[in-house]
């Protein structure tokens, strides 16, 4: 498969590249730098994920796209989504797996809300979760097939390959979900269409 990554050297990013190139997928990742080690099957494009030109040079080709981008305290996210789906629309590409946060999952303490909003969660900042739910509503606007993945407290940590997930909610009493496996789940979604068209939490 030929696949587009987005945020190929961030925390979960890094460990999708690595599963992608170990299966021997064909992966053209936009970097702000080409500092990742060579390999036969990866196509670095240096630039930006906020340029709309760069975005569609990494998508040329693409079977699906993986996007793994932070927000940084920064609108990067909500920035670059949008150009995103955009392109992808336009070049005919239709699966996108994002990673999000838990905190755009439904809340379960006040329904119609997120869990940002409900109370659900005791993160006082909500910057992050704005963020990732401005990206949420332009795939869920768009006509793609797309899964947004969404862990709960995302410590590093290699895959360990079990964990549980629940489309829309978090797991009950999930804490966490190392970067590992929170990319292995993401990941595992190119061959699934379990999820289209929504987000599923994710915790151990």
């Amino acid at each position: 498969m030929k696949i587009a990554l987005f945020g190929a050297t961030g925390r979960v990013g890094r460990y999708i590249l690595k599963m992608a190139l170990r299966d021997g997928h064909e992966v053209k990742a936009l970097v702000r730098r080409a500092d990742l080690e060579p390999h036969p099957n990866l196509d670095l494009i240096v630039g930006n994920v906020r340029n709309e030109e760069d975005i569609r040079r990494t998508l040329q080709g693409a079977d699906a796209v993986l996007s793994a981008i932070g927000t940084d305290r920064t609108t990067t996210l909500s920035d670059a989504t949008p150009l995103i789906v955009e392109a992808m629309e336009e070049e005919g590409i239709r699966r996108i797996i994002t990673i999000g946060t838990a905190g755009i999952l439904n809340s379960r303490l006040s329904p119609g809300l997120l869990r940002y909003q409900g109370g659900d969660s005791k993160r006082q900042l909500t910057f992050a979760a704005e963020e990732h739910e401005k990206a949420y509503k332009s795939l869920e606007q768009s006509d793609l097939d797309w899964t947004i993945v969404c862990p709960t407290y995302l410590p590093d940590g290699e895959p360990k390959g079990y964990f549980r997930f629940e489309e829309n909610y978090l797991p009950e009493d999930g804490k966490e979900i190392t970067a590992g496996d929170t990319a292995l789940f993401a990941y595992e979604q190119l061959d699934s269409d379990d999820f289209l068209k929504s987000r599923v939490g994710i915790a151990y």
